[in-house]
């Protein structure tokens, strides 16, 4: 099954309802990947650009949609991308259909 790496950052209104009652939201991100037939790898949260990072496993690209419009249409985040991941061997075969690519750079 495909990986995906998501980014998220919450609204100031969500940090200020999980200080009032802290919650692990991870256990939520796992029902929603698996309620697609996913699995969650992982939850962390982080300083910087965004508040947390999730590594998913999904079916599909459609089902991984699926559950990223769920949780960007619930409004606690302000922000939310998701990024396919690609095996080595995955990448390896990209490189090697390349050639079959008849690339023209504008202009030339």
């Amino acid at each position: 099954m495909p990986l995906y790496l998501s980014r998220f950052s919450y609204t100031p209104e969500t940090w200020a309802r999980l200080t009032g009652h802290p919650e692990d939201r991870s256990e939520a991100a796992r029902s929603y990947v698996e309620s697609v037939g996913g699995k969650l790898h992982g939850f962390w949260y982080a300083f910087g650009t965004h508040d947390g990072y999730n590594l998913w496993e999904a079916p599909d690209n459609v089902s991984m949609a699926a559950v990223a419009l769920a949780i960007s249409g619930g409004g606690a985040l302000s922000s939310f991308e998701t990024t396919v991941l690609l095996t080595v061997d995955e990448t390896l075969d990209a490189l090697r259909t390349v050639e079959r690519v008849r690339y023209r750079a504008p202009g030339a």
